[in-house]
């Protein structure tokens, strides 16, 4: 299968994702979320046991692309919702992954770039990374990416994080649960491959049979609370604070906020 957004290599059992967009600091486009589907419905058919994400380049994935958002503006309502709903399914399936998944975070992961870094079953990260969730600053909405991170910190700690879409470090990042190591940046790929092994030692059914555990239990509540939450995504794409947010994001000046529409 050949990928125009991401490079995927398989070493045995081991087969890593790295996103191959550095020009862009490897911003998720309507591409990428594809090439991202397709590679992950690939590998379940594999005997590939432990995949490995990462980025190419300076960084792991800085959220959506410009020309993704700007394209948002002059988008239906229907369009808006089937995109959204892209977006959902992107994550929901590295959520529900059957397969362990780590994530060797390079570089500043943000916003959805933040979602799939920490949704990750284990998340490593290099000192100098950054993580957030910025939607709010741009008059955008972190919908998605709110299904996930209550269950994975709670409610305090991610209400915090998304209303004021501030940047913390990997070692806050740590503290609150939302990545599993820090290593330093020329030992992060060998660090994931020693869990991998770690991983690849276990017995493969038994690692299927806990994932299916972990998350068959909450699935149905994921998948309400995702539907709620990709329709909030489409409805504030019409909002004057969305327009005005990405406006001043593209054209670097200070926003002037409107409120309610």
């Amino acid at each position: 299968m050949s990928y125009t957004t991401l490079l995927l290599e398989e070493h045995g059992p081991v087969a890593t994702i790295t996103f191959n967009r550095p020009e862009k600091r490897n911003a998720i486009s309507a591409k990428m979320i594809c090439d991202i589907l397709t590679a992950l419905d690939e590998l379940e058919k594999t005997h590939t046991r432990v995949v490995i994400l990462t980025g190419a380049g300076a960084a792991f994935c800085a959220g959506m692309d410009l020309e993704m958002l700007s394209a948002i503006g002059q988008q239906s309502a229907h369009e808006n919702q089937e995109d959204s709903r892209r977006m959902a399914r992107m994550f929901r399936r590295i959520w529900s992954f059957p397969k362990p998944m780590i994530a060797a975070v390079n570089g500043h992961a943000l916003a959805g770039g933040c979602g799939i870094a920490t949704l990750c079953d284990f998340t490593l990260a290099v000192p100098e990374a950054k993580f957030g969730y910025t939607e709010v600053k741009i008059g955008f909405l972190p919908a998605i990416v709110s299904v996930f991170l209550t269950r994975q910190i709670g409610d305090k700690r991610a209400r915090d994080l998304l209303l004021t879409g501030r940047l913390v470090t990997a070692q806050e990042a740590k503290e609150l649960g939302l990545i599993t190591e820090i290593v330093p940046s020329e030992k992060l790929m060998s660090r994931a491959e020693e869990i991998a092994e770690q991983l690849i030692a276990a017995s493969p059914g038994s690692l299927t049979r806990a994932k299916r555990l972990l998350t068959s239990a909450a699935a149905a509540s994921v998948d309400a609370d995702l539907e709620r939450a990709v329709l909030e995504n489409a409805r504030i794409r019409a909002t004057p604070d969305f327009r005005e947010g990405l406006a001043s994001f593209l054209e670097k000046r200070k926003p002037v906020w409107q409120g309610e529409d």
